[in-house]
């Protein structure tokens, strides 16, 4: 859906890892997107989406409920400067699985990096060369703490300005419902269409600016 979206809308993407479900679909993926305005919009996906369907996979043909979570980190300036312990840090080498874009491994020079303080996980497997993925790595791991300070003083000043506002990955925000009936529905702007292919093929615009405006006409 969102790489769809992304060729649709212009922005460059590139995945810089992809893992695959034990038994089919996707465990995880990261992507790396640059054109103007991508963060602005898609900054908006953040959160958990609740898919109802019936299973492919399920020979009983019954409705299943999956969840995704999604999080999405800007890129800030490479000259952040972000303190990071080398005892801080797990570092794992594997054989990268499933597919992964462009040039996959075929060695085990994917890497995955602990963040053991904060428990932030990233992995890399684009790249052939293990160090050019760790580099990778570590960069996206700089902006995810980064972003995690970011929000922690967010936190803090809401505190003190007694607002209760939710800036944490873990809040439903939009349901995808294929049967028995077919709709999807923004939980926060309460937009909703019927025309699940066009949203799950990419047609994400008018979802996102139906939040982007009533954020704005909640602030005049």
């Amino acid at each position: 859906m969102y790489t769809m979206f992304c060729e649709k809308n212009n922005f460059q993407y590139e995945v810089v890892e992809e893992q695959a479900g034990e038994e089919a679909g996707i465990k995880s993926a990261t992507l790396h997107i640059k054109g103007e305005y991508a963060y602005g919009y898609l900054k908006n996906e953040k959160g958990v989406h609740r898919l109802v369907r019936i299973s492919p996979f399920d020979a009983g043909r019954r409705r299943h409920t999956s969840f995704a979570s999604v999080s999405v980190t800007p890129e800030y300036n490479t000259n952040v400067n972000i303190e990071i312990k080398e005892s801080d840090l797990k570092i794992d080498v594997y054989h990268s699985s499933g597919a992964g874009g462009q040039s996959v491994n075929t060695s085990n020079s994917a890497v995955r990096i602990t963040h053991l303080p904060t428990k932030t996980v990233v992995t890399c497997q684009n790249e052939r060369s293990q160090l050019k993925n760790k580099e990778e790595a570590m960069k996206i791991l700089k902006n995810k703490l980064y972003q995690l300070e970011v929000e922690r003083k967010e936190q803090e000043l809401n505190k003190l300005k007694g607002e209760t506002v939710s800036i944490d990955f873990g809040s439903q925000i939009r349901n995808y419902v294929l049967e028995p009936y077919k709709l999807i529905k923004d939980l926060r702007s309460n937009y909703e269409t019927s025309n699940v292919d066009k949203v799950l093929d990419g047609g994400l615009l008018e979802l996102i600016e139906s939040l982007l405006k009533r954020r704005k006409n909640d602030e005049k």
